[in-house]
């Protein structure tokens, strides 16, 4: 699927994003993408627009998505956390850790992306807009 044309600041996307009510949140560790849907169809797609030899994936959701479904979205903001201790970066040179923090009534959700490359390609997660 080719966003292009919707990617939005991603400040002021999550400021959005607050007091709605989604119908559908869809993530995976190990996926490339992270898709809310409210109830009006509009969807927000966090995910990476490729641009050659980088990745950037979620490397681990801790809470349950369906927390954030069916209740307003109270929070939902960046943040860029420190490298593990224990973490090993393989072949990369370069990598960055962002989390998202997102919560209803129900419960919380923090989102892990892990961007890799070489160093030259960015690392950073994108956020579309899709307006039914």
């Amino acid at each position: 699927m080719a966003w292009w044309n919707d990617v939005i600041d991603m400040n002021e996307g999550l400021r959005s994003m607050v007091g709605r009510t989604f119908v559908r949140v869809e993530g995976a560790v190990g996926a490339g993408e992270m898709v809310f849907v409210d109830q009006n169809g509009e969807r927000f797609i966090f995910t990476h627009m490729q641009d050659c030899c980088e990745t950037v994936d979620i490397n681990d959701i801790s809470g349950d998505l369906d927390d954030l479904v069916g209740e307003p979205l109270l929070v939902a903001e960046e943040v860029e956390g420190s490298v593990p201790a224990d973490w090993d970066s393989g072949f990369s040179q370069c990598y960055t850790f962002t989390f998202y923090k997102f919560a209803t009534r129900k419960g919380y959700v923090d989102v892990r992306w892990l961007g890799q490359s070489n160093g030259y390609y960015s690392e950073r997660v994108d956020l579309c807009h899709e307006k039914p």
